[in-house]
């Protein structure tokens, strides 16, 4: 039963990942985008970042391969290292994530370059997915990319969510924020982005904080971020501070609105959502005998705290009396902060699942898996983790107790000690965590 359960729980992961892979959902979209007889014409750029974008390219070219024959293909897509895909035409650039690095900066300077010869009647075709806010860090006039690197470490460490570090990071890029649309739309050009979701929420506006999207944030917002999280000038470089300001004070423009999009050929495409990818696993466990529950793909919080909660969910689902086996399945982003002085090893889904292992210890026949779809959870090699009873008990044997692996955020090793490390390497998609709990009757 034991081997049984780690089956189910990996095979549930394998069919979150698989209807999300780019390879078949991009040619779907294309052919809905430019139907036959709307093929592109003339000048066809293909640009974008993320862990999923070089997926996305190679099928880009292969689709046109085979539909688009008078049409050639030219741009550059920016990708985590370890994260390529073949591409022909297509020119793929590995980088830093979640801290941008040079390569980076180079490869989102030679796309702006791009974007900037564009002309009237081209067609430019976005490919972003998660990922693509550090990956396309071209900072504005004045910024370093060593100060945005700073910047983005220090946000890191202090726990904000995503969503908020987004928020900063638009205004000080000279791309994200709707600003990669706004050069093709003074040109005259057509914009089209498919986006893989990695966001609570689906919207386009923060996937990759939305380099071709309307953006509902400020630079007050900016500014309120850093404040709310205690980041001041011994944390945050001033080239990024003075910029901030002087956005707030009208000295500089603001990101992309919905006002700039009037009379604009720009459009949004979510190809791929964290809920897509829920209900394609919740579908895989009912074959094998559970009643799906998904509590939703929008859950946040301190990933300790969601294992404790989620702990507590399942005890009183027990309590109730089950009538047959039930799958809690989830999606959504936590985060984990780390006090100064600690390094850590694991990522956000170990961290919840170790935390969830230590919380329901009076419930030792559950079994669980938490990873994230992108292959890699946070500072290892190692998608997530999981455990079911067998693991539990080779804990006790050896002796090894979650408290101090939580203390040290070293969900890694303890997985790791047992064995129950969810390996997979880079899955070439990305729609945020997947976690899922099994409950016996």
């Amino acid at each position: 039963m034991s081997v049984n359960k780690e089956t189910i729980l990996k095979d549930a992961f394998t069919a979150a990942v698989a209807v999300a892979d780019p390879q078949v959902i991009v040619p779907q979209y294309l052919a809905k985008i430019f139907p036959k007889g709307q093929e592109p014409i003339g000048r066809c750029l293909v640009v974008g970042a993320g862990k999923a974008s070089a997926s996305m390219a190679s099928a880009l070219e292969a689709y046109a391969k085979g539909h688009w024959p008078q049409v050639k293909l030219e741009g550059v897509v920016l990708t985590r290292y370890g994260h390529n895909s073949p591409t022909s035409h297509i020119r793929i650039v590995e980088a830093g994530h979640p801290v941008p690095d040079q390569a980076g900066m180079d490869g989102a300077k030679e796309v702006l370059a791009l974007t900037k010869r564009l002309k009237q009647g081209d067609v430019l075709i976005a490919l972003v997915s998660g990922g693509g806010s550090s990956l396309l860090t071209l900072p504005q006039e004045g910024i370093s990319i060593d100060d945005m690197r700073k910047t983005t470490e220090a946000l890191l460490r202090s726990g904000a969510p995503i969503e908020e570090m987004n928020v900063v990071r638009k205004h000080l890029s000279a791309i994200l924020g709707g600003n990669l649309a706004r050069v093709a739309i003074e040109r005259g050009a057509r914009v089209e982005a498919l986006l893989i979701s990695d966001v609570t929420g689906d919207s386009p506006a923060d996937i990759a904080s939305g380099p071709c999207a309307a953006d509902y944030s400020t630079y007050l917002d900016a500014l309120n971020i850093l404040e709310k999280y205690d980041l001041n000038d011994s944390s945050i470089p001033k080239s990024v501070l003075n910029h901030l300001k002087q956005g707030l004070a009208g000295e500089k423009p603001e990101t992309l609105k919905d006002s700039d999009l009037v009379d604009a050929q720009v459009a949004n495409h979510v190809i791929a959502t964290a809920y897509k990818s829920l209900e394609a696993s919740a579908q895989y466990v009912q074959s094998q005998g559970y009643e799906p529950i998904i509590l939703g793909d929008t859950i946040t919080g301190e990933a300790r705290e969601v294992g404790i909660e989620q702990a507590a969910l399942v005890r009183n689902y027990m309590a109730k009396g089950l009538d047959k086996p039930l799958a809690l399945i989830s999606g959504g982003e936590c985060t984990v902060t780390i006090p100064a002085g600690i390094k850590g090893r694991g990522g956000r889904c170990s961290e919840y699942l170790l935390s969830l292992f230590a919380a329901s210890s009076d419930l030792p026949n559950i079994a669980a898996l938490a990873a994230d779809t992108d292959g890699i959870d946070g500072s290892e090699k190692n998608a997530g983790a999981w455990f079911d009873v067998g693991v539990r008990e080779a804990g006790q044997i050896k002796g090894l107790t979650p408290e101090p692996f939580l203390l040290a955020h070293d969900c890694y090793g303890f997985f790791a000690e047992l064995g129950a490390l969810v390996e997979t390497g880079p899955t070439l998609t990305n729609v945020n965590d997947f976690r899922i709990i099994l409950l016996e009757k």
